[in-house]
Order: structure tokens, then C-alpha cells, then sequence
């Protein structure tokens, strides 16, 4: 068995990424080996399955010990995963043969990764309404949270899709799930979603995994190769979550996402750097934006420029350009002092905390 040096310092990076951010493990692996070691795809998509079922109980263990598991969930989202899961490895067998199924999982893998890229922003939007609910939209009024019901049918549907998506493509088990999980439970708080959705996680991979085992192309030099890196890089980056900046990481790690689904559905070098380029222009601002509302009132009274100053500036301006200059402005100057305001006066904590969401 031959271990690749330059797979295990990829494999680094990507489990320091998913240690930091709780997600983008098969997101940023599989595509990372596709384009850049130019491993066929069912190749890297049955490795790094393999890989995630030696990771995945990491990341389950903490919060197991934290509490932070809603085991009702986590047995009904099992029934529809885990057969799902094995049944898509069956799906790609009927892709066809040779190059020709290499070609198409090529394909789905793309479009899985701009899902996976669309569902880091439906997160943060989710995230943001949260937030104002909380904060009382500056009313000061405590919203009504709604008690947690297990609702059996679309949990279990939930299950099946994300089962699907990852046997087949070994991406969504940590973006599209969890995404789909805040949507039909917002009252749940994150730290229980993370935690429930990694533990449900565990048998999934390990299902699409033993798919994969027998009909899949496992390598097992490729796998040891990525698990050299990837476990130290998780415990890594798990260290250094707590001062994760995710209103800079989320976003890059949405763009990385969309550039590698693009590049896997066949996307040119300028095609693909122009979309790119308006996306950054695009994209920046809005976030920048989201991101201004969230703080609250009495942090902005000591800023040099009011709230909805901020917001506008970065919105009217994106489609020009201008706006990406104002979030760099409000990302760079004007964030960090919005942060010191409010951790300087502990009256403010409390509604400035669901920042962090953000951070």
C-alpha cells in the first residue's frame, strides 16, 4: 500500500475545514479529488465514503457527551437514510459502464455541489430570521417558541433524500440535512441540529459506505491516504473553532463549492472565472448586509455610520460593484468595532449573542 503525501496534505486541509466549520467534508474532498489528482469519480466518491465512516464518530462523540442529540429524531431520520443511502450506490449502478458512468456521477456530483453551495446560504438566511426573532426585530418583545413535535413522515423523508444525495455523490450529509432540519424544525437550537445531524450521519456514511465497499471502486491506499491527513486536521480545527470567523468562511467555502460544481459540469476556464468573479461582487455585499442587521441598536448609536446607512450602501451598490468596496469597509472597520461595543458592555450580550451564528 502506497500512501500519496500530497493526497494526505489535501486530506489536511479539508478536515481542518470541516473541524472549523462542522461541514464540507465529501463537499470539498470528492471534487478536490477529481479535479486536482484526477481520480475517476466513483472512485473518490466510494473512498472518501469509506474515510468519513473513521471521521464521522469524532465530530458524533462530542456532542453525544455535550447532550446535544435529539435521539427521536435521530432513529426516524435513520429509517429513511440508511436504506436510501445503500440504495444509492444501486442507483449509479444503472448509470451505466466504464466511462459513461464515470461522466454522469461526474454530473450529479456537480449539481450536488451547487445544492450543497445554495444550502450554506439558505442557512444563513435561516439563521438571520432566527436571529431577529430573538432579538425581537429591536422591539425588545419575546417571541413565542414553539415546543419541540416530531413530526415522523417528513423527518423520514428528510432521511431518504439526504441518503440518496449521499450514496451517490458522498455529499449532503453536513450541508443539504442539516439545512432541511432547520426548516422543519426552527425551534431547535443549533447546537442540537449539528450534533443530531452528526450522529444520524454515522450509519448513513457507514451504509453508503458498505454500498460502496461492494459495488462501488474502493481504494484502500487513497483511503489511508486521506485519513493520514484528515484526522489530525479535524482535531485541529476543531481546536480552533471557538474563534472561527464564519461570516469569512462560509461564504468562501459556498464559492469554493459553486467553482468546483461548475468545473465538474463542464464549465470553461473564462466561463467559469466570469461567473465566479460576478458572484464575488454579488454575493459580498449581500452577506455584508444580512450581517449589519443583526447587530443591535445600541452597538450602532457609537458607530461612525448608522445601520441602515450600512446595509444600504452594500445593497443599492452591489450590482455596480460598489458594494463589494462598502463590505470590505464594513467587514474590515466598521464589523470589528460593532463586536467590541457589544463585548464591552455585557447589557448587550444577550441580544448580540446569535451573532455569533454569523461570526
Amino acid at each position: 500500500m502506497q500512501i500519496d503525501p500530497y493526497v494526505a496534505a489535501a486530506g489536511l486541509l479539508v478536515g481542518f475545514t470541516v473541524g472549523l466549520t462542522g461541514m464540507g467534508g465529501g463537499a470539498l474532498m470528492t471534487p478536490l479529488l477529481v479535479l486536482l489528482f484526477k481520480v475517476q469519480p466513483l472512485t473518490a466518491v466510494s473512498s472518501d465514503l469509506v474515510a468519513a465512516v473513521i471521521m464521522k464518530p469524532v465530530g458524533g462523540g462530542v456532542h453525544l457527551r455535550r447532550g446535544t442529540v435529539n435521539f427521536g429524531l435521530v432513529r426516524w431520520l435513520m429509517v429513511g437514510s440508511v436504506p436510501a443511502a445503500f440504495a444509492g450506490v444501486l442507483v449509479l449502478r444503472q448509470l451505466g459502464d466504464g466511462a459513461v458512468v464515470q461522466a454522469r456521477i461526474k454530473q450529479v456530483l456537480g449539481v450536488a455541489l451547487l445544492l450543497a453551495a445554495a444550502s450554506i446560504a439558505a442557512k444563513g438566511l435561516l439563521q438571520v430570521r432566527r436571529t431577529r426573532r430573538a432579538t425581537g426585530a429591536a422591539g425588545g418583545a419575546s417571541p413565542a417558541v414553539r415546543p419541540f413535535q416530531l413530526r415522523p413522515l417528513p423527518t423520514v423523508l428528510i432521511g431518504v433524500v439526504g441518503g440518496l444525495v449521499v450514496g451517490m455523490t458522498s455529499v449532503g450529509s453536513g450541508s443539504l440535512m442539516i439545512v432541511m432540519l432547520l426548516l422543519l424544525y426552527p425551534m431547535l437550537r443549533s447546537s442540537e441540529l449539528v450534533g443530531t445531524d452528526l450522529v444520524q450521519a454515522i450509519p448513513l456514511v457507514a451504509s453508503a459506505a458498505a454500498g460502496h465497499l461492494l459495488f462501488g471502486d474502493f481504494r484502500l491506499d487513497l483511503t489511508a491516504s486521506l485519513l493520514i491527513g484528515s484526522l489530525p486536521g479535524v482535531y485541529l480545527g476543531a481546536r480552533l473553532s471557538s474563534r472561527a470567523n464564519d461570516a469569512v468562511i462560509r461564504p468562501v467555502l459556498a464559492l469554493v463549492l459553486v467553482a468546483s460544481g461548475l468545473k465538474l459540469l463542464g464549465a470553461g476556464n473564462l466561463q467559469l472565472g466570469l461567473l465566479v468573479f460576478a458572484l464575488i461582487l454579488l454575493s459580498v455585499p449581500v452577506w455584508g448586509a444580512l450581517d449589519a442587521t443583526l447587530h443591535p441598536a445600541p452597538a450602532w448609536a457609537a458607530a461612525p455610520v448608522g445601520r441602515r446607512m450600512a446595509v444600504g450602501a452594500q445593497l443599492v451598490g452591489a450590482p455596480l460593484g460598489l458594494g463589494f468596496l462598502a463590505a470590505l469597509a464594513y467587514f474590515g472597520l466598521l464589523r470589528p468595532r460593532l463586536i467590541e461595543v457589544v463585548q464591552a458592555a455585557p447589557k448587550l450580550s444577550e441580544p448580540a449573542g446569535p451573532t455569533r451564528l454569523m461570526r
